[in-house]
């Protein structure tokens, strides 16, 4: 029996990435739909991040839905509510671009722990510099800034995702460089000042966005990527699982079990 030729996927999304995109969905449909106003209100501040709830000064009076375990589940919750339409297909599309090789690599548990931890650590960003801000962060963006952060730590590598040759089976799995190396290779960063500098004119010019109809909250992305560039080995699997193992045909010559 003659073995079938290997085809690729025509849609090469890890199953995680489609999960939360369609939670995402799902969310955003659920507070346009079927709630009112009121309880959308409601629902903002039982999820969304807003600076205002660690500040006592501010409405002191208020009791915030949700108490000290709000204060607690708002650094993650907030980037699963997006304010329309736009707003969450401008995320969708980076989520794809950069969650999908960050979680082929990572499995399934490693990318939804990295990617709540970077958006924690946005929110964090957020908290210092927007300290008893009454106005609430939704969206999704510190912890996809997160993804694309940890992207430029094997990007770039040969055989990797934007190498000048890839392996389409192994391209997510290349070996990692460190942060020094990193930060020593040209191409990361031309991104990182195309980034950086973007995000700054963001803040200080109120560049407007497709479907963000507020403030951005340009701070709580420049925290999730800092935090997927810095943290990016506290997750990887490659480097601290890979073995080099001797051909025996060949001592010479090594191979990477994964």
């Amino acid at each position: 029996m003659l073995d079938q030729p290997h085809r690729e996927r025509a849609l090469n999304v890890p199953a995680v990435v489609l999960g939360l995109l369609a939670v995402l969905a799902l969310v955003h449909a659920f507070m346009t739909l079927a709630l009112t106003s009121e309880q959308t209100t409601q629902a903002l501040l039982l999820f969304a991040f807003i600076p205002a709830r660690f500040d006592p000064d501010v409405l002191p009076d208020i009791e915030w839905p949700g108490g000290w375990a709000a204060d607690a589940w708002t650094f993650v919750t907030y980037a699963f509510i997006h304010s329309n339409v736009s707003h969450l297909v401008f995320n969708a599309v980076w989520l794809l671009v950069f969650g999908t090789p960050v979680a082929r690599r990572f499995g399934v548990m490693r990318f939804l722990i990295f990617m709540a931890a970077t958006a924690a650590v946005g929110a964090a960003v957020h908290l210092v510099t927007h300290f008893g801000e009454l106005l609430p962060m939704i969206g999704a963006s510190a912890a996809i800034s997160g993804a694309m952060g940890g992207t430029m730590r094997f990007a770039f590598q040969p055989g990797g995702p934007l190498g000048f040759w890839r392996d389409g089976n192994r391209a997510d799995r290349v070996p990692a460089v460190s942060l020094a190396a990193c930060l020593r290779d040209p191409r990361v960063l031309a991104f990182l000042v195309i980034w950086f500098v973007s995000n700054l004119l963001i803040g200080l010019f109120a560049v407007d966005l497709p479907g963000v109809q507020q403030a951005v909250a340009w701070q709580a992305h420049v925290g999730g990527f800092v935090a997927g560039l810095l943290g990016f080995s506290l997750f990887d699997p490659v480097g601290s699982t890979a073995i080099a193992v001797r051909s025996e045909k060949n001592p010479a010559e090594t191979e990477t079990l994964q």
